[in-house]
């Protein structure tokens, strides 16, 4: 196992200071190594050292500008400061320099998403559920970003297969009886906010939907 296979196993386990140590072991004997690089930059930025972090990550790019992962995870970076233009232009270039992951595309959707370009935002996110169908969260923003283009059955769907995925993703619960409600199938939506509130009992906006409904239900 060389150096940089070692480090990501001790990053797998939490054990950040060995991986820095062995990071640097490697760049030390091999300074013109982007992937070294790299990885030294993820074990600070999961410290929180995301000024260091992105230094090391700029080196990578210089070293090699088709360093992919290297724009993937200062993009991570700038979308957690949220600089949302930075990241998405980080995303955008992971993309073309062949980062082709389903968490390179749903992070440059939800960039997009939260710039308010749903439309742009869309067939990234749908491209990283097609990619992996099993991640709960990118069934659950896709359904987001479709239902705020008014495509509910299309939404439903997706808030539908989160929850199958993560029975305990109060969000997606909530999201479906709202989608529900804008159908005027009150049953339907009551029973979703129900689920939202056994799963997050303390979760504001099902609370209130449940009593819109109710209250509709004796009207």
């Amino acid at each position: 196992m060389d150096k940089n296979q070692q480090g990501i196993q001790y990053m797998q386990e939490g054990k950040w200071e060995e991986a820095a140590k062995i990071f640097m072991e490697a760049i030390e004997e091999n300074p013109t190594d982007a992937v070294s690089y790299i990885n030294f930059g993820n074990v600070l930025a999961a410290v929180g050292e995301n000024e260091k972090a992105l230094d090391f990550f700029e080196k990578a790019i210089g070293l090699d500008e088709n360093a992919a992962a290297a724009y993937y995870s200062a993009g991570n970076l700038y979308f957690e400061n949220d600089n949302l233009e930075a990241a998405k232009d980080m995303f955008e270039k992971a993309m073309q320099k062949g980062l082709n992951s389903s968490d390179n595309y749903f992070m440059l959707g939800l960039t997009l998403a939260q710039l308010d370009q749903p439309k742009l935002a869309l067939p990234y996110l749908q491209r990283s559920v097609e990619l992996n169908e099993e991640d709960a969260e990118a069934r659950f923003q896709y359904g987001l970003c479709l239902a705020g283009l008014e495509l509910i059955d299309e939404a439903i769907v997706q808030f539908d297969e989160c929850v199958k995925i993560d029975e305990t993703h109060a969000d997606a619960y909530y999201n479906l009886g709202v989608a529900y409600g804008y159908k005027e199938d009150g049953e339907k939506a009551l029973r979703m906010f129900e689920k939202a509130l056994e799963v997050q009992p303390d979760h504001m906006l099902a609370g209130y939907g449940k009593k819109l409904m109710e209250k509709g239900s004796l009207e």
